[in-house]
């Protein structure tokens, strides 16, 4: 686990576009990725996360085309995801420049594709990312953008995928998604303590408050946010002197 806290802008990308919507609908376009991407770390962000929301054919190669322009300028980890359906898929996105790839569908559908692409490329890489949706007595695991019920438990979920090679888990809280409300707190504990990975907490960041909350009780290892940053409310560099200020520690980060 890493002793400082990471910081972490999102950029959904749809047809070579940054959009942000409210849970997982509604899109609006905000957006170039590699403008934005590079804008970000100046800013002193940890890393970047494309995440492909369209996730078709098309989309992914678009997707593609952008990391492989941002990684020229970008030095600092760069995560992929959306639409990673094979081990094809994993080694053309970190050919293509990305240090990371985010799985999800592919790996509740295909568990045995997140030990074989940890053996072939090194947990580091690997990124299962986690939806999940309040069910009552627990979270559910959702699949293709929040769209398919898995009757899988996410905690449960979330220690298998760990067990299986996954390097970090990318948790979002569906029914925080884009409201500004805060994060799930209690599910993103539960599924910190159920693990021992690097855990990303997301959704439903409003204020740097928030971000607070997830990284002290919440657990959590990093922050991703995304509104916050795309409608200029605050900075990267804004969020890390808050947390300074409280006490977190913090990386300097590329624009400190």
């Amino acid at each position: 686990m890493s002793f400082s806290k990471r910081i972490i802008p999102c950029l959904d990308v749809r047809d070579g576009v940054v959009v942000k919507g409210v849970c997982f609908k509604d899109l609006q376009a905000v957006g170039d990725p590699p403008a934005l991407a590079v804008e970000y770390q100046n800013q002193g962000a940890d890393e970047i996360v494309f995440l492909d929301v369209k996730a078709s054919i098309a989309g992914r190669e678009t997707l593609r085309t952008a990391v492989r322009k941002t990684a020229e300028t970008l030095f600092i980890p760069l995560t992929v995801g959306g639409g990673i359906r094979s081990f094809a898929d994993v080694r053309a996105t970190l050919k293509a420049g990305a240090d990371k790839t985010s799985i999800n569908s592919a790996a509740v559908e295909n568990p045995p594709l997140i030990s074989q692409c940890s053996a072939a490329f090194g947990s580091q890489c690997i990124v299962i990312a986690i939806d999940a949706k309040n069910s009552g007595d627990g979270w559910e695991v959702y699949t293709y953008s929040g769209t398919k019920a898995t009757g899988l438990d996410a905690i449960e979920w979330a220690k298998e995928v760990c067990e299986r090679g996954a390097g970090e888990i990318l948790l979002t809280s569906m029914d925080a998604d884009g409201t500004k409300m805060g994060y799930d707190i209690e599910l993103t504990r539960k599924v910190v303590r159920a693990v021992n990975v690097p855990v990303v907490a997301s959704g439903g960041c409003g204020k740097i408050e928030h971000i607070v909350e997830v990284l002290t009780k919440g657990e959590a290892d990093a922050a991703l946010a995304a509104s916050i940053f795309h409608y200029g409310q605050h900075t990267v560099a804004d969020v890390k002197r808050a947390l300074e200020r409280e006490g977190i520690p913090v990386r300097k980060g590329v624009g400190m």
